[in-house]
Order: structure tokens, then sequence, then C-alpha cells
């Protein structure tokens, strides 16, 4: 199983034309010190010498294990040699298998038609958990904030790419626009966000699993503090996104060197 990114694929982040609406999330507290950590992070992930010509395969790798990560978050955690050997059944966890191999594909097309995209990973995430006539189809509610998410999707901005994916899963978790597997949607959604920006084009970093070390409980907390609006709660979540960025490109050390050893 692989994340079929092109080797340097990704765009990196223009200058809007207009002021960056999103600039402000710099002058939250931590939130900008938090975003330089996890790009060195990731940066150093990316110069290992194994990204040279086999990123691949810790692409790979880094596809299953997000998958178990994410299904753990909401709450199935299996274990991963199990997960390998193709012996687990339960629906979150395959459906959270099929988004991971589906994401590869979106990259490009997520910034262009970000609603598109998401109601294919729903379709993904979710085929075995919904009714095939809900499969894809956002709640009413959540139209006019999809609306506005899907403006940050496609726009171009010069905050971190770390910070918009962190925007986009929140906003995504927060709204639960489908009912069914929005965890998982929103965290793919975050994925695709840091590829497609240049942050991690070859998609080598597990950021779910920097989530799942950080705890399901503080993930949650970390969710309820930014769907509240205040500032305090918006610059805690974002944080809480770098910390699993960081920790994520970390986990992508770790398989990279488990590659070399053999």
């Amino acid at each position: 199983m692989t994340l079929p990114v092109r080797p340097g694929a990704g765009r990196p982040a223009a200058r809007p034309a207009g002021p960056d609406p999103l600039t402000p999330l710099l002058d939250l507290p931590g939130v900008r010190e938090a975003a330089e950590s996890a790009r060195t992070g990731i940066d150093r992930l990316l110069a290992h010498r194994l990204m040279r010509n086999r990123s691949a395969e810790v692409s790979s790798e880094s596809a299953l294990r997000g998958a178990r990560a994410s299904a753990a978050l909401d709450g199935v955690d299996v274990a991963l040699a199990d997960l390998r050997a193709g012996s687990v059944e339960d629906p979150v966890v395959q459906g959270s298998l099929r988004v991971s191999v589906g994401l590869g594909a979106m990259v490009d097309t997520w910034a262009r038609a970000p609603g598109q995209v998401l109601a294919r990973l729903h379709v993904l995430a979710a085929a075995d958990l919904a009714d095939r006539g809900d499969l894809g189809r956002p709640a009413p509610h959540a139209g006019p904030r999809l609306g506005g998410l899907f403006q940050v999707v496609t726009g171009t901005s010069t905050v971190p790419a770390v910070l918009v994916a962190g925007l986009v899963h929140g906003e995504l978790a927060a709204l639960a626009p489908f009912g069914t597997a929005d965890g998982v949607v929103a965290r793919a959604a975050g994925r695709l966000t840091v590829i497609g920006r240049g942050l991690d084009p070859k998609a080598v970093s597990v950021p779910e699993v920097g989530f799942l070390e950080l705890g399901a409980e503080a993930y949650r907390e970390r969710l309820a503090g930014y769907a509240s609006g205040g500032p305090d709660g918006v610059a805690a979540w974002l944080v809480h996104c770098c910390r699993a960025a960081e920790l994520g490109a970390r986990e992508g050390l770790a398989i990279a060197e488990a590659i070399l050893r053999g």
C-alpha cells in the first residue's frame, strides 16, 4: 500500500493578491514557534538519505501506520501486525485503510475542487458505516461553513502549511458534516493539505501517529477548545497539530531507519 505522490509534488505557498486572512494565526500564543518546530522536524525527515530513491517505501508504511492511528483515534485500536496481515475486518479500520490508499490520487484535485474530494473521502471512509444514499452527502447545516473552508483550501496563503492543515482538520472535525466517519475524513483532509502545500510532498510523515501519541483524550479536548471559537482554544489546537506533525516526522524517520536496517 502506498500513496502514489510524485516526488517533489505539491504547490509552494503563493503570496495572496490581497491581505492574507490567516496571518493573525501567527500572533496567537505559541503558534509561530510550534509551526517552525514542526517544519524543522519534517525537513529533517525529508533530508534523510532514503528519500533520494526509496521514499515510496516510507510512504507505503506511513500510509499503513496512519490508517491504524486514525482508526484508533476514533476508538478502534488494533495491532499493526494484524493490520499488516490483513486480518482486521472492523468497518472503521477498513474505511481508514481505504482512505489512506486513495489519498495520493486526490492531492491535485483537493486544491481545485475540495468538495469533490471531501465527498470521495467520505465514500471511502464510511462505505460500511452509512446508508449508500448518505455517502458523500454533507448535511444541510454544514453548507455555509464548508463554503468558507473551501475558500481556505483553494486560496493562497503565506501562513505555514501545518497551520492551514490544522484549520482544515479542526473545521471538519468540529463541523462533522456527514455524521459518520467525520474524524477519519478530517484527518485525511489535513494530511492532503500538508502534502499538497509542499510541507511533506512525498507523504512520508505520519501526523496521525503524532496525534495518537499525544493521547486520544487530549485530541478531543483540543478539538473542543477549537470548536468553542475562542482565540485560546484555536491557539491550543494549532499548537497541538504542530506537535503532532513533529512527532509524525519522528515516526517517519523511524520508518526510514527500519527500512535501512532491513
